[in-house]
């Protein structure tokens, strides 16, 4: 199984950027598909990016299409989320996932989960 281990928030002002990454523990990071999701205090976890095996394809939530961009590099087991001109409702803990399943939108179809880290952006 492959651990995941997330890396690059904290604290910005509205409009500024922030890149996340998330590194795998080994080379079978490559054999999943993986994605991006946020959960805000007191709401549930909700789908943010998704990035296809081989990066053949990826998926946004509409409230992130145009600013965020998710992308991976499998020889360094490694999965980034650029995030620019943010906003105060992008203010979450942002976790990475994988799985070997569709339904790249649903917590459920995702088998590993990061730790997550937090992101805030102040107004």
């Amino acid at each position: 199984q492959v651990q995941l281990v997330e890396s690059g928030g904290g604290t910005v002002q509205a409009g500024d950027s922030l890149r996340l990454s998330c590194v795998g523990s080994d080379r079978t990071f490559g054999n999943y598909a993986m994605g991006w999701f946020r959960q805000a205090p007191g709401k549930e976890r909700e789908f943010v990016a998704a990035i296809e095996w081989g990066g053949v394809r990826t998926h946004y939530a509409d409230s992130v299409r145009g600013r965020f961009t998710i992308s991976r590099h499998d020889a360094e087991n490694t999965l980034y989320l650029q995030m620019n001109d943010l906003k105060s409702e992008d203010t979450a803990v942002y976790f990475c996932a994988a799985r070997t399943y569709t339904n790249y939108a649903h917590p459920s179809a995702y088998d590993y989960w990061g730790q997550g880290t937090q992101v805030t952006v102040s107004s």
